[in-house]
């Protein structure tokens, strides 16, 4: 696991995977099939691992979140940037501030709280945690309304406590953005990457400049995912176009149902790695939705990687 500063280099190396948890039925982790998902990652050429929204660590407990890193740092190529989330309330990002900064993790992503917040309070309670953690955080902008403004992550990247950020705003029509066209306006777009898969990438890379993208479904298609990012970094957008049509009917599940959920199941269903149950407060899919997530991600997968030998899974994927 690479353990040295985070660059911008690093952070458009590859697509930026968002992977779900392969836990047990007893709900403790998975080692063995969280690996399997990595390895299915890496042979697709994704070397940044991001565990956050879909890994569920907004339930994480402390009880096992020093053994979780741990694991995760164990699991992941010696290459390969892993970055793990901590929060998204002020109390749990400084107790686990603790256990961080014993790890040789270079950077951590503050989870986003929606309430209850104050946009003075965010940029406060980000600022103090970085400088007790003392090394650059990754920003995650999910909200815009009790969240951080354009002007408050200004403040935080000149004072050298960002790494990079997250923007994961969601629009109609991604080209209009005014949030996104101020924030590019006044911090080094190098640092942003785009945060909500490949729906809106080719906009964000191309039109505002960012760095990358992050991806919950190149778990399901590493090697699509990753010509995606090839094409938009080679400034060929026909072919990114093409590419990014191919994610659009997954990708709709995941917004009407649950990303997680669609996704932490989908895994399970194409015979990747073995998900196992949701850490509550989440729940897995009622069959009728399982049928229409296994068909949308074995389409997907087939497209990403023709060869890829399915699991002998019973016709309905219940």
């Amino acid at each position: 696991m690479k353990t040295s500063p985070v660059t911008f280099e690093d952070m458009a190396r590859s697509v930026i995977a968002v992977p779900p948890l392969a836990r047990n039925a007893d709900l403790t982790v998975n080692q063995a099939e969280n690996k399997k998902l990595v390895q299915h990652l890496q042979a697709g050429g994704v070397t940044t691992l991001l565990y956050g929204g879909n890994a569920n660590f907004y339930n994480l407990g402390l009880y096992e979140y020093a053994d979780l890193l741990s694991m995760l740092a164990e699991i992941a190529a010696p290459e390969s940037l892993v970055i793990p989330s901590a929060g998204p309330d002020f109390g749990k990002l400084m107790d686990q501030m603790f256990i961080l900064k014993g790890l040789n993790f270079p950077t951590v992503m503050v989870l986003p709280l929606s309430f209850p917040t104050t946009t003075a309070g965010v940029e406060t309670g980000i600022r103090r945690f970085a400088e007790a953690y003392g090394r650059p955080i990754i920003l995650y902008i999910k909200f815009e309304e009790g969240y951080l403004k354009p002007d408050g992550v200004r403040r935080l990247v000149d004072d050298g406590l960002v790494s990079a950020i997250k923007y994961a705003l969601v629009r109609d029509n991604p080209a209009e953005d005014s949030y996104l066209t101020r924030l590019v306006d006044i911090v080094d777009p190098r640092y942003i990457v785009s945060g909500v898969g490949e729906r809106p990438a080719i906009v964000h890379l191309r039109d505002f400049g960012l760095n990358g993208f992050t991806s919950g479904s190149v778990c399901i298609a590493s090697n699509a995912s990753t010509k995606l990012l090839q094409a938009l970094q080679g400034g060929n957008y026909l072919a990114a176009e093409e590419i990014r049509q191919r994610f659009l009917s997954f990708e709709d599940l995941r917004d009407s149902i649950s990303p997680i959920r669609v996704l932490h199941e989908a895994v399970r269903l194409v015979g990747i790695a073995d998900t196992g149950p949701m850490l509550p407060m989440l729940a897995g899919l009622p069959d009728n939705q399982a049928k229409d997530v296994a068909n949308a991600a074995r389409e997907l997968l087939a497209y990403s990687d023709p060869e890829y030998r399915l699991a002998a899974l019973a016709p309905d994927a219940s």
